[in-house]
């Protein structure tokens, strides 16, 4: 069992870490802005904003394991997903697994034309935030997990993390549910490769 961070434990994918840790058997220590209360004795909320050092640094003090699963809402300022990352790598956990869009940095090349061409479009100024996220959490020796397209759903039976140069070739980036993309950065987390970039497919 280890001391587990989550950043961004309110939304989709960090609530659905939150639920798998805690199933795993280990201690969560749940971050976002507006954190629910809790009751549950492995479970500690923390209200923190990775725009205050300070707060980020006391909230992931004394995890051995840190999952950033932030995303961006309508209306954030620009730069929250390496303000994110930065706060992990100033934190200096022994494990740190971030979550990537496919199709971007790293794994651009990998996606394939037309996954990186629909990225850009929808992600547009999201983009150079995700990639020097990325570059922070592979810096530190972290493992970043890209995921094409979320949806709603259980975990996947059939998941599987590969590196870049296993991406299957498809022509558009395939889906793949928040609860397997959370399965996916647990795996990495308690036995995956350190410092870089998987990619989690669900057939």
């Amino acid at each position: 069992m280890s001391r587990v961070a989550v950043l961004g434990a309110s939304g989709t994918v960090g609530s659905e870490l939150v639920r798998q840790a805690l199933e795993r058997g280990h201690e969560v220590v749940a971050v976002s802005r507006n954190p629910p209360p809790s009751s549950t004795e492995r479970l500690t909320t923390v209200a923190a904003d990775v725009h205050d050092a300070a707060g980020i640094a006391e909230a992931l003090r004394g995890s051995e394991i840190v999952l950033d699963a932030l995303g961006l809402r309508k209306g954030d300022p620009p730069g929250v997903l390496t303000a994110g990352a930065r706060a992990v790598v100033a934190a200096g956990p022994a494990r740190a697994v971030s979550v990537g869009a496919l199709g971007t940095g790293p794994s651009a090349e990998a996606a394939g034309w037309l996954s990186r061409t629909l990225v850009a479009r929808l992600l547009k100024a999201e983009v150079p935030d995700k990639v020097a996220a990325d570059t922070a959490i592979l810096g530190m020796g972290g493992t970043v997990v890209h995921v094409g397209p979320m949806k709603s759903g259980p975990i996947s039976p059939t998941r599987q993390s590969v590196r870049l140069g296993s991406v299957p070739r498809k022509l558009f980036p395939p889906m793949i549910s928040h609860a397997t993309v959370a399965a996916a950065m647990l795996d990495a987390a308690e036995n995956g490769p350190r410092g870089e970039v998987l990619v989690a497919l669900a057939k």
